[in-house]
């Protein structure tokens, strides 16, 4: 995937949260935290997340609430409750409203981790069990086959190549800022990425050079622009 993993956490306890949050990004994943269900509600419409951990307990609307409003708009969304409730009459209501699974207060980071991957590793085979296809003017571009079709040839592109031409085909014509793109394809945003994406971004430019339509505009001093041939509608 693009994107590192990215975790909502929905959890009332700061201690708590700030424990987890720092221990999940040293494993290399993306947090957002937040204090409520209404927060997390709120979140979870603007951003993409890959997992979500809702505790049940949270002021204005609990961990239910939270994973009912989730299950109404995917249903494969990972949703793991973690609580201090270890009652099987509330297991059994967390299982109804959409969880996947339960882990009681205390728990140990070490199971918390696994349990995630079990259904990370699920979302993961469903995601690329779906063929990612793009057209952009003349040329074909495969990203789950990792294969670009353009007149000039087929070409097998490497999977940081395919990231980045994934996210370029996922936002164009549009200005994208360079600190955004290197935040969605790498993670994080320095100098050292910097340098790596502009050699991609050259890449991907002589790939592409076979439609003179589909252009990778730099932006001086903002970004890029993945500028292509609009298709009207039918």
């Amino acid at each position: 995937m693009v994107n590192k993993t990215r975790i909502l956490l929905a959890e009332d306890d700061n201690s708590l949260s700030e424990l987890m949050k720092e221990a999940l990004e040293d494993e290399g994943y993306n947090v957002d935290v937040f204090a409520d269900g209404q927060q997390a509600i709120n979140n979870f419409d603007k951003n993409k997340y890959d997992i979500c951990l809702l505790d049940i307990m949270m002021p204005i609307k609990d961990g239910f609430m939270v994973a009912k409003k989730i299950r109404q708009q995917s249903d494969v969304m990972p949703i793991l409750f973690i609580s201090t409730k270890n009652l099987e009459e509330d297991k059994i209501k967390g299982y109804q409203t959409g969880a996947d699974d339960y882990i009681t207060k205390p728990f140990s980071m070490k199971e918390l981790l696994l349990k995630m991957e079990v259904f990370l590793r699920r979302s993961r085979k469903m995601f690329y069990e779906t063929k990612q296809e793009y057209q952009v003017g003349k040329i074909f571009f495969s990203y789950t086959d990792l294969k670009l079709n353009s007149p000039d040839g087929t070409f097998t592109v490497k999977q940081k190549e395919a990231d980045l031409l994934k996210f370029l085909c996922d936002h164009p014509n549009r200005v994208l800022k360079r600190e955004e793109v290197l935040l969605a394809v790498w993670g994080k945003d320095d100098f050292f990425l910097g340098r790596s994406m502009d050699v991609y971004m050259t890449k991907l430019r002589k790939y592409l050079k076979a439609d003179p339509e589909v252009v990778i505009e730099t932006i001086h001093g903002v970004g890029y622009r993945f500028s292509v041939p609009v298709i009207p509608a039918e």
